[in-house]
């Protein structure tokens, strides 16, 4: 597990052959637009963040599937982690259209084809 300010599709390939499917688990933090990635569970990419300095209300668990770069399944958003009642997301989704648009400008901006 690590935190990454950029990676590239080839590296996610990799990451995706220790998992039980050929995708990595992710988990981004919104304002400070790192993500980490390469852990087994949201749950602990979510941890890390947190003992580094990331606040939870920032933190959105996602799926990158490698072999989907460039489509709109590319990223998906279920966690369960994405479950806060108190900030009105309340399924394992992204619900609010604006936090999922920013998830997708910074994973834009991280993941690169190379």
């Amino acid at each position: 597990m690590k935190i990454v300010n950029e990676a590239s599709v080839s590296e996610l390939e990799q990451m995706s052959k220790n998992m039980y499917e050929p995708m990595v688990k992710a988990v981004i933090d919104v304002r400070r637009r790192i993500i980490a990635i390469d852990g087994g569970l949201h749950a602990d990419e979510e941890l890390y963040l947190l003992l580094g300095g990331s606040e939870q209300k920032d933190l959105w668990g996602i799926n990158l599937w490698p072999s989907r770069y460039g489509s709109d399944s590319f990223i998906e958003f279920d966690s369960m982690i994405n479950m806060r009642p108190d900030l009105n997301n309340f399924s394992r989704s992204v619900d609010d259209e604006k936090i999922r648009e920013l998830i997708k400008e910074i994973v834009g901006g991280i993941v690169h084809a190379g």
